[in-house]
C-alpha cells in the first residue's frame, strides 16, 4: 500500500522547511529508516527516514524548494501502485520517472520551439519548474551552474541568474546559441550582440580562471541579516564596558575541575558561572528582562537566558529556561545540552526563541572589548570578554590580578544609562564574591 512522506513540523513556529538534497530518487527501493532527503529550518537541519520499506514511486518537490509543513514530499509503495492522491496542489506536476527519461523529454520538447535552453538541455537536464522560470524571465541558460542531482539545472540556479541580471532579450533569444558578451544593463545580451558577435572558431580561448566565487546567502545568514539590520535601526543601543577581579571564580573553577568527577559533577566552566551569576542578578534590574514590543514592554519575571553559540551554520542562539530556578550544576549540564544540538544542528526551533536576555562570550577568541548587537525584542545582551592581567592597588602597593571583560549593550528606549550601570555593578559585585553567592 503506497503511503505519503510528509514534511514534518519542526516545532511550533514552523511553517515551512527547505529541502537541502535528495539522496534518493525514483524508482529507488529503499529500506525502513534509510535518509530520504535532508531538509532545514531558518536555524537547524534535519534527516528524514523512510518510514516503511518499498519503492520511492513519486517526488514532488526538488532540492531548494520551500515546502509547507505537512505537506506531501513524495510516496514510497510497490510498481504499479496508483500515487495520484498524494499529489499536492502545487504548480508543478511529480517527478514520476528516473532524471535521465526527464532529460530526454526536455530535450525533445526544447528542441521544438527556439529558445535559448537547447544547448543546455542537450548536455544535461532541468527541471520543469526551473524551465517554466527561465522562459518567464528571460534568464541566460548557458550561464547557469547546476546544483540539482546528476548536473541538472533547477529552479535556484535559474533564479540565481535572474537575480544577478544574466538574461536574454526576447529579440535575441531566437538566435542565441553561444556565450557572447551582453551590451544590456547588467550584461543583458542584445539582438545587436549576436550581429557584432566574431564566429565561435575565432574567438575561442582558454578559459580564464575565476576571479570570485559565488554563493547563495543560506537562509540562516538570510535570518540573521535581517534581525541584526532590524535591530540596529529599531533601538537606542548603547554600550557600557567594565571588568571584575576573577580570581575568585578562577579559584572555584579549578577546584571544580579538579574535583568533579569524584563528585558526580559536569565539567563547570567559566561561562556556566557568569551565566548562574546573570540569573541570579538579572531580576532585580527588569528593564534588563524584558521585551520591547512597540509601545508596550512586557518585564519578565523569570529568567529564560538565550546563549549565543557560534555554529557551522552560523549564529544560533538557544534558550535556557527558567535559569533562575537551577543550580550551578542543572544549569551547567543543561547549556551544554543545548549548545551541542545547537552546533550539530539539531535543535528544536521552539528552543531557539522565549528568550529574555542574552549571554555571548567571545573571551575564548581573544577578544578583550566589543559592542554585541541585542537580539530584538529583547532589551539588553551581555558580552563575556577574555581575562587579561592588570594592576590594582591593596593597601599601597600595586598587585597584579586576572581581570574578565563585561560588554553590555542596552536598550536606550526602555534603559538609562544608570539603570544599566547599576546592573554590571551588581553582577560584578556578585562575581568577585561568587562563593557567598552560592549560599544564597
Amino acid at each position: 500500500m503506497a503511503i505519503a512522506v510528509i514534511m514534518p513540523r519542526q516545532g511550533q513556529s514552523v511553517e515551512s522547511c527547505i529541502i537541502t538534497s535528495w539522496n534518493k530518487k525514483v524508482g529507488d527501493t529503499v529500506e525502513k529508516g534509510e535518509i530520504l532527503f535532508s531538509y532545514e529550518t531558518d536555524k537547524s537541519s534535519f534527516d528524514e527516514a523512510a518510514p516503511e520499506s518499498g519503492k520511492l514511486l513519486a517526488i514532488f518537490r526538488e532540492e531548494g524548494d520551500d515546502v509547507p509543513c505537512l505537506e506531501n514530499v513524495c510516496v514510497i509503495g510497490n510498481d504499479g501502485e496508483d500515487f495520484a492522491q498524494f499529489a499536492p496542489a502545487a504548480e508543478s506536476a511529480p517527478e514520476e520517472a528516473p532524471k535521465e527519461a526527464v532529460a530526454e523529454k526536455v530535450e525533445e520538447k526544447v528542441e521544438a520551439v527556439a529558445e535559448p535552453t537547447a544547448d543546455v538541455v542537450a548536455s544535461g537536464a532541468i527541471s520543469p519548474r526551473a524551465r517554466a522560470l527561465a522562459n518567464k524571465t528571460g534568464a541566460d541558460l548557458l550561464k547557469a551552474t547546476p546544483t540539482g542531482p546528476n548536473g541538472r539545472i533547477i529552479e535556484r540556479d535559474v533564479q540565481s541568474l535572474v537575480d544577478r541580471g544574466l538574461t536574454v532579450s526576447g529579440a535575441a533569444s531566437a538566435e542565441y546559441t553561444a556565450q557572447v558578451e551582453g551590451s544590456g544593463i547588467n550584461g543583458k545580451v542584445m539582438l545587436k550582440d549576436l550581429s557584432a558577435a566574431p564566429a565561435a572558431a575565432e574567438t575561442a580561448v582558454a578559459p580564464a580562471a575565476p576571479e570570485y566565487e559565488e554563493v547563495k546567502m543560506p537562509n540562516i545568514r538570510k535570518i540573521i541579516a535581517k534581525q541584526m539590520c532590524a535591530s540596529l535601526t529599531t533601538m537606542a543601543q548603547l554600550t557600557l564596558n567594565t571588568s571584575f577581579d576573577a580570581t575568585k571564580v578562577m579559584e572555584l573553577r579549578k577546584s571544580l575541575k579538579a574535583g568533579a568527577e569524584k563528585m558526580g559533577l559536569p565539567n563547570i566552566t567559566l561561562n556556566d558561572i557568569v551565566l548562574y551569576a546573570v540569573s541570579r542578578v538579572i531580576l532585580n534590574h527588569k528593564g534588563a528582562n524584558a521585551h520591547c514590543l512597540g509601545d508596550t514592554i512586557r518585564y519578565f519575571n523569570t529568567v529564560n537566558l538565550g546563549i549565543a553559540v557560534d555554529s557551522p551554520k552560523g549564529l544560533l542562539v538557544p534558550t535556557l529556561f527558567h535559569a533562575e530556578k537551577l543550580s550551578l550544576s542543572e544549569l551547567s549540564r543543561q547549556a551544554k545540552s543545548i549548545i551541542t544540538a545547537a552546533q550539530g544542528g539539531s535543535i528544536s526551533p521552539d528552543l531557539l526563541a522565549g528568550g529574555t536576555f542574552t549571554v555571548t562570550n567571545l573571551g575564548a577568541m581573544g577578544i578583550e572589548s566589543f559592542t554585541p548587537i541585542i537580539n530584538p525584542p529583547q532589551t539588553a545582551i551581555l558580552g563575556v570578554d577574555c581575562i587579561t592581567r592588570r594592576l590594582k592597588e591593596v593597601d599601597g602597593c600595586d598587585v597584579s590580578y586576572p581581570a574578565m571583560g563585561l560588554s553590555l549593550t542596552f536598550d536606550h528606549r526602555v534603559l538609562d544609562g544608570a539603570d544599566a550601570a547599576r546592573f554590571l555593578k551588581e553582577l560584578v559585585f556578585k562575581l568577585e564574591n561568587f562563593d557567598l553567592l552560592l549560599l544564597v
